[in-house]
């Protein structure tokens, strides 16, 4: 019993390596993190920073929206986020590209209409000038 524990032990650090978050990864989950609070609490200028100008946001309703619009529906409040959280988080970075997937249970208030939101978000980011920015994201909608 004792050899099994000392072998278990012994490779316990190689289980930890293997699930170790690199530095590409914690910067991206870093800036998801960003984007949800702003997100909440919009600011236009935290917004263009961490979104590229070519941005394409896609809702699960099907609309579609360029940086432009999807920074103006957040801080004008006709997209007005409550809380978010985000679950069943992944992270995929490939050079200066890193692909997130999450799913997003948020609280709102559109128009001063309250709702519930749950749906998969596919994020896709790419890193410029040292900083990663989103430059797609889809939603779809999931079953409540």
């Amino acid at each position: 019993m004792s050899r099994i524990l000392l072998l278990l032990l012994a490779l316990l650090p190689l289980f930890t390596i293997a699930h170790a978050q690199t530095k590409a990864e914690a910067q991206v989950n870093a800036a998801v993190e960003q984007l949800r609070k702003l997100m909440v609490d919009p600011d236009k200028a935290g917004l263009e920073k961490i979104t590229d100008p070519s941005l394409s946001y896609g809702h699960s309703s099907a609309k579609v929206q360029d940086q432009a619009a999807f920074i103006d529906a957040l801080v004008s409040g006709a997209s007005d986020f409550l809380t978010i959280e985000l679950t069943d988080q992944t992270v995929k970075v490939e050079g200066n590209t890193a692909i997130v997937r999450h799913v997003l249970n948020a609280t709102t208030n559109d128009g001063g209409k309250p709702g519930v939101v749950k749906i998969g978000i596919l994020l896709v980011w790419i890193k410029k000038g040292g900083a990663w920015k989103l430059l797609a994201r889809q939603a779809v909608k999931l079953p409540m």
